[in-house]
């Protein structure tokens, strides 16, 4: 099986091109192609598959095997697999991408025959409870915002919660708490977590707990969920730089038609064989 590495902002998926291939156990294939000790090593996979509506459906597994409906950085890295691998016309400077959330329409520019510098339309978010919600998780009295980007998010603002006792989101023991996160029965889905640091209302710090992948160097649904939520809480304006561990996007909401738009790089790291025999 053909795959190709891709990332955008740290966050790395293994993509498959099912134009061409196909793959019987995409759940069992993304668990073990993830792995960072015995596989490739990724946040999850992604299969490239025809759409009768798009250029492509993007079709993501979480590292943990769990089917995911949206992507930001995924849909970029897969905007940018497209253009760069010929199957879309090289005049095309947009392509869309249909997804478990709905269509999405994804905007570059092209520099030497390669997309780059990627703008994905992310939707109308929607917030999902109270602004902010009180919410107990490990037994920290905490509030967050619930936004979905068709996908759950929460999102948790340093200065709302003196109870995770940090001053910045480098302080945060993810790898202690992620997990209650995650699977707090607020959110039967299970629900990705952001941790923001306002720097001023157009920059903020950002750390991330994916549901089905645990903490990550970057989520781009996230970013979005969390400047949206910002708005809503009267923190942010409507363009924010978000710095994530793995790098920086902007993230722009509009207010006339309430959508959020995405805009960051995306990379091949390269490209691979990986044996049939141990996929399935």
């Amino acid at each position: 099986m053909r795959f190709t590495k891709m990332q955008g902002c740290g966050n790395d998926y293994i993509y498959v091109n099912c134009f061409a291939q196909r793959v019987t156990r995409p759940d069992v294939l993304a668990r073990r192609i993830s792995d960072r000790h015995f596989g490739v090593g990724a946040d999850g996979l992604i299969l490239i598959e025809p759409s009768e509506d798009a250029d492509a459906f993007m079709h993501m597994f979480n590292a943990d095997g769990s089917e995911g409906s949206m992507c930001g950085n995924g849909i970029r890295c897969t905007a940018k697999y497209l253009y760069d691998h010929g199957l879309v016309p090289s005049t095309r400077r947009s392509v869309r991408i249909d997804t478990r959330s709905g269509p999405r329409e994804i905007s570059f520019r092209v520099a030497h025959g390669r997309a780059t510098e990627l703008t994905v339309d992310m939707g109308t978010p929607h917030l999902t409870g109270a602004v902010p919600e009180a919410i107990t998780v490990a037994g920290m009295a905490l509030h967050c915002v619930g936004v979905d980007m068709g996908n759950p998010h929460a999102v948790y603002f340093l200065d709302d919660n003196p109870a995770l006792a940090v001053k910045t989101v480098r302080e945060l023991a993810l790898a202690r708490y992620g997990s209650y996160f995650e699977t707090h029965p607020r959110f039967p889905e299970r629900v990705n977590s952001e941790f923001i640091e306002v720097l001023s209302p157009a920059e903020v710090n950002f750390r991330v707990w994916e549901r089905g992948s645990g903490e990550t160097l970057a989520c781009g649904t996230g970013a979005a969920a969390a400047v949206f939520a910002g708005i809503a809480a009267g923190k942010l304006q409507d363009a924010v730089l978000v710095h994530l561990s793995g790098g920086d996007l902007r993230v722009r909401c509009d207010a006339q038609s309430g959508h959020c738009f995405l805009s960051g790089g995306a990379e091949e790291v390269f490209s691979g064989d990986y044996p049939e025999a141990d996929a399935l």
